[in-house]
């Protein structure tokens, strides 16, 4: 055989081995891609929020194929929109969304879909449907045990009354409305029950609840439960009842159930009851490298929650090392 005969077989030989090589690692690359991912949170200065950050980043520092950009809304809706916009423009390979309310995010939301951009929402829902995958807790269930323990301790079924407090979160969100219909599923059969507030929104801040409260207790000499659609606002309502001594008088619900927070009041006796609301980052985080990682995955993703009351808190505090 001729030398250049030889060197020409040697050639193919070689491109037959890589392009065998490239085929057996198909998947490999896939799995060690660097993934660029974004996430928009609405606000980080809630308790609930800086631990959906917590837990998000904490799994994100688990896939070294993956780059977090994380950016903070402050708390209002066109910051949030800008922020999206941003990412959009670094063509980031999926979008975690979790918007301040449901239809000022829509718009750009869009426009991160129309982009082929895989988004991903996260506790909070848009007004589409064309978005990847939702995850989060089902509100209207956590609202609906909030109404069935509310009832129970008003004097059960058929028998409860008293005067009731609600105070909403933010009115143009989804879990705000969620919460409040699932409670009164419950709460609206009962002829006994009052509700003395027509939808007073505490923007799920623990001081505007305190406003919300400070004017109930005023004008209202007998207030026997409040609904807070979440912990810190609860908290809230609880701080002016303390400071006009009514406090041992009212009965305290909230959301949420944060360890550190939301359970260590009601281990404290200054919640009646919380019910957990599980933070959607890491189980977002890993839907979206699943599916960026050519795995299907289902449209919603709902996350458990639990009733804490004094009888287990202490339990669910030693579970999480507090």
């Amino acid at each position: 055989m001729k030398r250049r005969d030889m060197l020409k077989l040697a050639a193919f030989g070689a491109a037959l081995l890589t392009t065998t090589a490239l085929l057996t690692t198909g998947n490999a690359y896939a799995q060690d891609k660097k993934w660029k991912i974004g996430f928009s949170q609405v606000t980080t200065i809630e308790p609930w929020r800086a631990q959906f950050n917590k837990d998000i980043l904490a799994e994100a520092a688990k896939h070294p194929n993956v780059e977090l950009i994380v950016t903070d809304g402050e708390d209002k809706t066109e910051k949030q929109v800008a922020d999206v916009e941003n990412l959009i423009r670094q063509e980031v390979d999926a979008l975690l969304i979790s918007p301040k309310e449901s239809a000022g995010l829509t718009g750009v939301v869009q426009q991160a879909i129309d982009a082929k951009i895989p988004v991903f929402v996260l506790d909070r829902n848009v007004d589409t449907k064309d978005f990847t995958q939702f995850v989060g807790g089902d509100n209207k269930l956590i609202g609906r045990a909030a109404g069935e323990y509310a009832v129970e301790l008003l004097g059960g079924k058929g028998k409860a009354s008293g005067n009731v407090v609600e105070i909403w979160g933010g009115m143009g969100t989804e879990p705000a409305h969620d919460r409040h219909d699932g409670f009164h599923e419950f709460t609206d059969k009962e002829p006994g029950i009052k509700y003395l507030l027509d939808q007073q929104s505490g923007d799920w801040k623990q001081d505007q609840a305190y406003n919300i409260m400070a004017t109930a207790l005023r004008n209202n000499e007998k207030i026997d439960l409040v609904y807070g659609h979440n912990d810190p606002m609860a908290y809230g309502a609880y701080l002016a009842a303390k400071d006009v001594g009514r406090e041992k008088d009212i009965k305290f619900i909230g959301i949420d159930g944060l360890p550190n927070e939301g359970v260590q009041l009601v281990n404290k006796g200054e919640l009646t009851a919380t019910f957990t609301y599980v933070t959607p980052g890491a189980e977002g985080l890993r839907q979206a490298i699943k599916f960026l990682n050519g795995e299907k995955v289902e449209k919603t993703i709902t996350l458990p929650t639990q009733k804490i009351t004094k009888e287990n808190a202490a339990q669910v505090l030693k579970d999480n090392g507090l």
